[in-house]
C-alpha cells in the first residue's frame, strides 16, 4: 500500500488526519503526499487547528479530510 492510499484509508476510516497521525504511520511529508492527492484530483480540505501542546504552548497545525 502506497502512502497516498494510506493516508485516504486513514481519512475514511477516522475522517481526518494530522501529522502526527501520519509520522505514527511512518509518513513524515504530510503535506507533500497531500499535494500529490489533490493533483491525482483527490478533493482534500484542509483546516487549521489551535491546541496546546504538552509544553503548554498554542500551536497551529493542520488537519486534512475530504471535501464535501
Amino acid at each position: 500500500m502506497t502512502q497516498c492510499q494510506r493516508i485516504l484509508k486513514h481519512i475514511d476510516d477516522k475522517g481526518s488526519i494530522t501529522t502526527m497521525e501520519a509520522f505514527e504511520m511512518g509518513i513524515t511529508r504530510l503535506a507533500s503526499r497531500v499535494h500529490d492527492l489533490r493533483k491525482m484530483g483527490i478533493n482534500i480540505q484542509s483546516e487549521t487547528v489551535r491546541a496546546i501542546n504538552r509544553y503548554g504552548e498554542w500551536v497551529h497545525f493542520a488537519r486534512y479530510k475530504r471535501a464535501v
